[in-house]
């Protein structure tokens, strides 16, 4: 079966589809990403050496703005009162690099899944700017949807986890 695009209408024109009629919910969405690089470069988030500054609350600020700003950047997305971002980056040895999840929060007639992708990528895309300077070869990848709840089309878990 074929689902409906919902930014399509009968006529094949793109609209920003209308939310009026739609009851406020409860709205959660939870995203995740990473930026992989080199050991020696994530040896130096660790130990604070980086001339830009903190790079982890750095990217944490800049997620949670992107989170806000998401409405501005995705051209069909209505701006939402968000309630809520919460940004969490982790160091991974193993990876090596850094581990992005955002949350995002609203009380509103549509979700905030683009808000919680928008803002794992703003917070990627800032490690990378300050730490390119010592390692151009940094990969942002996996940025993905992990989970989301609330509205019509209620619950939704990436399966294997995330």
């Amino acid at each position: 079966m074929r689902e409906k695009l919902t930014h399509i209408d009968e006529d094949g024109r793109v609209n920003m589809v209308d939310i009026s009629a739609k009851p406020q919910t409860s709205r959660v969405a939870i995203a995740a990403g990473r930026v992989r690089m080199k050991k020696e470069t994530l040896a130096l988030v660790g130990s604070a050496m980086v001339k830009k500054g903190d790079v982890i609350t750095i990217a944490e600020i800049a997620g949670i703005l992107g989170a806000k700003r998401t409405s501005d950047l995705i051209p069909l997305c209505h701006p939402l009162p968000i309630t809520g971002v919460k940004i969490d980056i982790d160091m991974d040895e193993a990876l090596p690099g850094l581990v992005v999840r955002a949350q995002v929060k609203t009380t509103g007639q549509t979700g905030v899944e683009m808000e919680a992708l928008t803002a794992v990528s703003t917070a990627c895309l800032t490690i990378y700017d300050m730490l390119k300077a010592a390692d151009k070869s940094m990969v942002i990848e996996a940025v993905e949807l992990i989970e989301k709840s609330g509205g019509k089309s209620g619950h939704y878990k990436k399966s294997g986890g995330g």
